[in-house]
């Protein structure tokens, strides 16, 4: 039998769950505070962590100086379209594994996993002149492209996941009834996977607002996303801690505010069949 567990208990596993939720927040927390200091602030040391002169000149600084609304555009677009084209070619692929599965699937599922554990680095060179080759470079589509291809392991494995606990049954059920390959991954197999297929839809536009190394080194100032105007404050002169704040601040708020609007449709999906 199942022991309830005690008042002191779930008192105990509370505090130690704050602690390090507050433990994992506190780079963000000192991001923002720090926002709102001015540069001398900003270096003090000891620091202040409440108890000091709060200012908006960063914020007003960091508008002025930089297209923020461009770059904001830019990572809507990158993201958001990286994580459909890579749902497009991800739900086929993951539905073929895991109900009509060949010899070599568990090998080609382990292959996708190794290339995430390769240096991005290591195809640096060879993407670039690529790239460069073919007019991607510092395009939309191109950041798309490589944005897609790098999370698109990501995007199989949770899907694949997500579809081996929906039972084969149902599938054949639906062929009986005369359900051909389109409407069977439409109309069948895509309504039941819905929380699987939200919380990989969210997990990979949140990679894909990440994504710094790509967006770097593909980009100049056309396609430049939020990451490159965070990277702008960085500069031979020296580090500007209260405006490269604001600037954080600036591109993070967006993705925590859809973190936390979403957090139980993710925490859903990613605990999907998790439970019999």
């Amino acid at each position: 039998m199942a022991h309830t567990p005690t008042t002191g208990r779930k008192l105990t596993m509370t505090l130690i769950a704050w602690t390090i939720g507050i433990l994992i927040f506190f780079p963000i927390l000192w991001t923002i505070l720090t926002s709102f200091k001015t540069e001398a602030e900003a270096i003090a040391s000891p620091p202040s962590f409440v108890f000091f002169d709060w200012t908006l000149d960063n914020y007003t600084e960091v508008q002025e100086r930089s297209a923020y609304f461009r770059h904001f555009w830019n990572s809507v677009v990158i993201s958001l379209g990286s994580t459909v084209l890579g749902l497009l070619v991800a739900i086929p692929a993951a539905w073929s594994m895991a109900f009509v599965p060949g010899k070599q699937t568990k090998n080609v599922l382990m292959w996708m996993l190794s290339t995430k554990m390769l240096p991005p680095v290591g195809v640096l060179i060879p993407i670039y002149l690529i790239f460069r080759d073919t007019g991607l470079l510092d395009t939309l589509l191109g950041l798309v492209i490589v944005v897609m291809l790098i999370n698109l392991p990501i995007i199989i494995w949770m899907l694949f996941t997500y579809f081996r606990e929906i039972p084969g049954e149902i599938l054949e059920a639906a062929r009986m009834d005369g359900a051909g390959l389109r409407s069977e991954i439409l109309y069948v197999l895509t309504p039941m996977a819905v929380p699987g297929i939200a919380s990989t839809l969210l997990l990979n536009i949140i990679l894909a607002w990440n994504e710094a190394f790509w967006t770097l080194n593909l980009t100049a100032a056309k396609s430049a996303p939020l990451t490159a105007f965070i990277a702008s404050y960085s500069s031979p002169e020296g580090l500007f801690y209260a405006k490269l704040s604001a600037a954080s601040t600036m591109a993070i708020a967006p993705i925590l505010i859809l973190g936390w609007f979403s957090q139980k449709q993710l925490v859903r999906g990613l605990t999907f069949g998790a439970v019999k």
